[in-house]
C-alpha cells in the first residue's frame, strides 16, 4: 500500500460541494492507500443527525478516516483564525501518529495548516489550488487592495506555491496567470490541470419527457459571484421572447433573497419554481430543465474558477448559458458547441446570446453533444487518475 495521505479541506462534508468535490474523488483514491479526512462542518448540518450519519456511513464504507471539526462563521477573522489553530494541531497530530506523508491541502486555508505542518514534519505537500482566493475576496469587496488581510493571505498564496511539491489547478487559465508572476519565473512547481469533475454516473441523461415550453434552470449558490441579478435580468428577457418561458431554481438556503431579486426583477412567482433538494436529487431536477443558466464575475481573480455545475449539466445532457472572462467555460460551451458565452450583461447582448441558445438547444443530438463533452472534460474517473498519477509523483520524489 502507498504511503498514508492527510487531506485537509475547509468545506463541509454535510455539504454538497464537499461530496462531489472531496468524498467522491477520496472514495476511489483510498483503495490502494489510507486517508485519513479533516474537515469543517457548518452547525446546522452537523444539527441533522440523519444527514450526519448517512455521511459518516458512507465515509466508513470507503474506509476513510474522518476527523471532522466544528466550523466557525463570527466574527470573521477570529473564527478562521480558530479553526486554523484547531485544524493545524489536529492535522499535525494525525501527521505523527499515523507517519503520513503526503498533505493534500483544498483551498488556501487548509493550505495553510498543511505549509505548518509540512514545515514541522517535512511531509509533501500538494497544493489543491481551489482559485485566487486573496484576490476573490478583493474583488468581491471584502478586503481593500492596500489592506493588512489582502497583503497577508498574499504572502502566505507565495509561500504555498513556493513550498508545494506539486500545485492542482481548476482551470488552464489560472495556470498562465501563475505563469506571469514574476517571483514564480524559474521556480514554478509541477502543476497538474484538474477541473471540478462530475460523478457522470449520477449525472445522466433521465428518461423523462422533455419539459414544456422552454425552462431555464439555475443550480447551486445565487451570492457573491454568481451574478443572480443577471440571471434575473436574462430570464425576463426570455420571457418577454418566449411567454412559454419558465425559471426552475435549485438552491439550498438563499431562498428569501433569491425572491427579493426575482421580485425586483420584475418576475412574478407564477412563472418560477424555488426548491431545495439534496445532492443525489438534483439530477432529476436537471431533467426538468431546456437549458442552464449560471453567471459569474468576470474578474481576473475568477480564471481559477471551475463551476462544478457545469460539468452535471452537461452529463445531464443540457446545454448552458454563461458569459466570458472567467476560467475556461466559454472555450467549453462555445468552442465544443454546448452553450452560449455572453459577451456582456446589457440588454442586447443577453437577447442575441438567447437567441443563439433557443436555436442550439433545437439542434438534432444536442443531448448526446453535451454528453460526450462532459466526458470529455469532467469525468470524475479521469479525474481520479489524474489525482492518482499527482500522488504517485509526489510520493517517488
Amino acid at each position: 500500500m502507498s504511503a498514508g495521505v492527510l487531506y485537509i479541506s475547509y468545506d463541509g462534508m454535510l455539504e454538497p460541494l464537499g461530496q462531489s468535490q472531496v468524498l467522491a474523488y477520496l472514495e476511489h483514491l483510498c483503495t490502494n492507500r489510507s486517508i485519513h479526512l479533516i474537515s469543517f462542518e457548518k452547525k446546522d448540518d452537523w444539527a441533522d443527525g440523519a444527514k450526519r450519519e448517512k455521511i459518516a456511513a458512507r465515509i466508513r464504507a470507503a474506509g476513510i478516516h474522518w476527523h471532522p471539526r466544528r466550523y466557525h462563521k463570527r466574527p470573521s477573522a477570529l473564527a478562521t483564525a480558530y479553526d486554523i489553530v484547531i485544524g493545524t494541531f489536529t492535522a499535525l497530530w494525525l501527521t505523527l501518529r499515523y507517519r503520513l506523508r503526503l498533505l493534500h491541502a483544498r483551498s488556501d486555508v487548509a493550505a495553510l495548516m498543511a505549509w505548518v505542518v509540512k514545515r514541522l514534519t517535512g511531509a509533501r505537500l500538494l497544493f489543491d489550488m481551489r482559485g485566487f482566493w486573496a484576490d476573490e475576496r478583493m474583488d468581491g469587496g471584502l478586503w481593500p487592495r492596500d489592506g493588512r488581510m489582502y497583503r497577508v493571505a498574499k504572502w502566505f498564496e507565495r509561500r504555498f506555491l513556493l513550498s508545494a511539491d506539486h500545485v492542482v489547478s481548476l482551470t488552464h487559465a489560472a495556470v498562465r496567470v501563475m505563469e506571469s508572476y514574476p517571483w514564480l519565473q524559474g521556480r514554478m512547481p509541477p502543476i497538474t490541470v484538474i477541473p471540478t469533475c462530475a460523478n457522470l454516473a449520477l449525472f445522466r441523461p433521465m428518461d423523462m419527457p422533455r419539459p414544456a415550453g422552454f425552462v431555464l434552470g439555475h443550480v447551486g449558490s445565487a451570492g457573491t459571484w454568481q451574478l443572480f441579478d443577471e440571471v434575473a435580468a436574462c430570464f425576463a428577457s426570455l420571457h418577454a421572447m418566449r411567454d412559454d418561458a419558465r425559471l426552475l431554481i435549485v438552491n439550498r438556503n438563499e431562498h428569501a433573497w433569491i425572491r427579493e431579486r426575482l421580485a425586483a426583477a420584475g418576475i412574478t412567482p407564477e412563472l418560477y419554481e424555488l426548491i431545495a433538494v439534496e445532492h443525489d436529487q438534483v439530477p432529476a431536477q436537471m431533467a426538468r430543465v431546456t437549458a442552464g443558466v449560471f453567471f459569474n464575475v468576470p474578474a481576473l481573480s475568477r480564471q481559477a474558477a471551475a463551476p462544478t455545475k457545469l460539468g452535471e449539466f452537461l452529463g445531464c445532457g443540457i446545454p448552458c448559458l454563461s458569459n466570458r472572462g472567467y476560467g475556461d467555460v466559454s472555450g467549453i460551451l462555445e468552442d465544443e458547441g454546448t452553450g452560449i458565452a455572453v459577451d456582456g450583461f446589457d440588454e442586447e447582448a443577453m437577447r442575441a446570446g438567447l437567441r443563439r441558445l433557443i436555436v442550439l438547444c433545437g439542434q438534432a443530438g444536442i443531448a448526446a453533444r453535451c454528453v460526450a463533452v462532459a466526458r470529455k472534460y469532467f469525468s470524475l474517473e479521469e479525474g481520479v487518475e489524474a489525482y492518482g498519477k499527482v500522488y504517485a509523483a509526489i510520493e517517488q520524489r
